[in-house]
């Protein structure tokens, strides 16, 4: 394992898929030039649509997604770790995942994951949100090796589901990757607290490109993208507009991190195994 420089690039999103994958490439090329060997992009890179009719008939399975093939052939040219960070695909019918990718620098595709947790919510402001209407939910984590390290795959609703991130640093991630379109109102309330507290648990790297801003399906999200380091120093932060964030990852700080505060080797529900018996019965008493 050996540091790289990585970017987390931050977008706003509309209806026009050839329009967002310009945007994208645009912003990719300058992370690239400015030397960041991974490249991470939002939740809905391609996409960002909240009519499901008008998602229906814009979108395409895996094999014939323009966007996909686009940005495979911009890692091989780059010769960068590209991970979309999601995507609106087709599967069958009227099915759609909501799937990241982790391109490398060949442009073949590394691995691929499917958010799990969706995002079914009502806001205090009016807001209703059920991602489960339209998204298939995924049902495995994934971890896969990036320039310099193991990274887990996430998207955004994911964050607040900390045993998933647990479970990927244990499958040996040092980096958790977290592209999101995080609403507004929830992004002023939870957004930082909640990407520093997985770095915090978990001892890695947590590197999380936004969407930001008011978008053409009328949705408005936080932006604020984040790369924060395994002891929950926020290193490098984005605002509201496009635009891109750099900074160095270091796996061996990550190992430092865990070595200092070893959550990682302790069981969640109890620390010591002898205890298990008594704290279980303490849970199920009345």
């Amino acid at each position: 394992m050996s540091a790289f420089l990585a970017a987390a690039v931050q977008m706003r999103s509309g209806r026009s898929v050839a329009e967002n994958i310009t945007a994208a490439e645009a912003l990719i090329r300058e992370a690239a030039g400015k030397g960041a060997r991974y490249v991470l992009t939002p939740e809905m890179t391609g996409l960002v649509e909240r009519d499901r009719a008008r998602l229906l008939a814009a979108i395409h399975e895996e094999k014939d997604d323009p966007a996909l093939a686009r940005f495979r052939e911009l890692a091989a040219e780059l010769g960068i770790h590209l991970h979309v960070g999601s995507l609106a695909i087709r599967l069958h019918g009227e099915s759609v995942a909501n799937r990241g990718f982790l391109i490398g620098p060949d442009g073949k595709v590394i691995a691929h994951y499917d958010k799990i947790h969706l995002f079914d919510v009502d806001l205090p402001n009016g807001e209703s949100w059920r991602e489960s209407r339209t998204y298939h939910a995924g049902k495995a984590a994934v971890v896969a090796e990036g320039p310099g390290a193991r990274i887990g795959l996430t998207i955004c609703y994911d964050v607040r589901f900390p045993l998933l991130y647990r479970v990927l640093a244990q499958s040996g991630a040092t980096v958790l990757a977290v592209p999101s379109a995080f609403a507004r109102q929830t992004g002023e309330a939870h957004w930082h607290v909640l990407l520093r507290a997985r770095a915090i648990e978990t001892g890695s790297y947590v590197i999380a490109a936004a969407q930001g801003g008011r978008h053409e399906d009328g949705r408005e999200t936080y932006g604020h993208s984040l790369i924060v380091d395994p002891w929950g120093r926020v290193l490098a932060e984005g605002g509201v507009e496009p635009g891109v964030i750099l900074a160095e990852i270091d796996p061996e700080e990550s190992h430092k991190a865990r070595a200092r505060i070893p959550t990682l080797a302790v069981d969640p529900l109890y620390a010591r195994p002898e205890d298990k018996p008594t704290l279980l019965q303490q849970l199920m008493s009345p």
